[in-house]
């Protein structure tokens, strides 16, 4: 694959995803969260199985694995989508994008790699930009924004998982197991949790083969192809048009407008996010 069609790819599957917060917050006003979360992501295990070694027997060590990123995704989406009901999709979205700052906190805490002092940096900056971005002066952080301060948290720890746990087992068979199982613990909470309102649609229909097809499945396969011919750095900075996707769409779509000072806190946020990775990815670039 050429490099400019490896960039296409990727930023393809940025697009897509960018376009799911807006997908999301509208379905949400027609299914619970959870339950919404366990029909997204049966469908995006039925998509993804065709895709996936099922001939290898998978060791306890990976079933171990797949349980620890279950746990990690169910908890991150989950938060999400909570949040999503009381926040915007360009919020929610820029918010998201601060797990790539926080995954070094998260390795620095649990596997004691050594933190460098451009991540601290890059943690003020970003924390920075929430502070700008929530808005200070008509309320700052609302509940919607909390949640997603956890799913960015959440998704921080499921980076260093992933970066783990891919090295020793079938990445794909792991994808597929985060996804069957994070439909099923979705689905059990549901069930617990929420009340059957479901108001069946063609939107809604719409949103969850949108999101289980497209936003999971089949953008997951895209970022897989197009980071076998492009530097982790690249791909890194490639990611950060996620959030800019998501507010492009949320003002066309739901009319959201970001003031001088969110746009300046949304800023602040990717350079966070560069200054995390760039660095560290560069290095192992080369």
């Amino acid at each position: 694959m050429k490099p400019r069609h490896a960039d296409a790819l990727l930023i393809a599957a940025t697009a897509v995803w960018g376009v799911s917060f807006v997908v999301v917050k509208g379905a949400l006003a027609l299914a619970p969260p959870l339950t919404f979360l366990a029909m997204r992501f049966a469908i995006a295990t039925v998509a993804l199985a065709p895709f996936t070694d099922f001939k290898t027997r998978p060791s306890g060590a990976e079933l171990r694995g797949g349980l620890i990123l279950t746990a990690l995704l169910a908890t991150g989406f989950a938060a999400q989508a909570v949040g999503l009901q009381y926040t915007t999709p360009a919020r929610s979205a820029f918010i998201v994008a601060l797990s790539s700052v926080l995954a070094p906190l998260v390795a620095f805490v649990v596997l004691r790699q050594r933190l460098r002092w451009v991540v601290a940096v890059a943690v003020l900056v970003a924390g920075g930009g929430i502070y700008l971005l929530t808005a200070p002066g008509s309320g700052g952080l609302n509940r919607g924004d909390l949640w997603t301060l956890i799913t960015a948290t959440v998704f921080g720890g499921h980076i260093v998982a992933v970066a783990e746990l891919s090295k020793r087992h079938d990445a794909l068979r792991l994808v597929w197991i985060q996804m069957a199982g994070t439909a099923l613990a979705a689905g059990a909470l549901a069930v617990a949790l929420e009340p059957g309102r479901i108001e069946w649609s063609a939107t809604l229909v719409g949103a969850l083969l949108f999101t289980g097809v497209s936003a999971t499945a089949l953008a997951l396969v895209w970022q897989m192809r197009a980071q076998r011919h492009m530097s982790t750095a690249r791909a890194a900075l490639l990611l950060c048009f996620e959030p800019v996707f998501a507010t492009i769409t949320s003002w066309l779509w739901l009319g959201e407008r970001l003031s001088t000072t969110q746009w300046a806190g949304a800023a602040l946020i990717i350079g966070g996010m560069v200054l995390a990775e760039l660095p560290v990815r560069s290095a192992a670039a080369d």
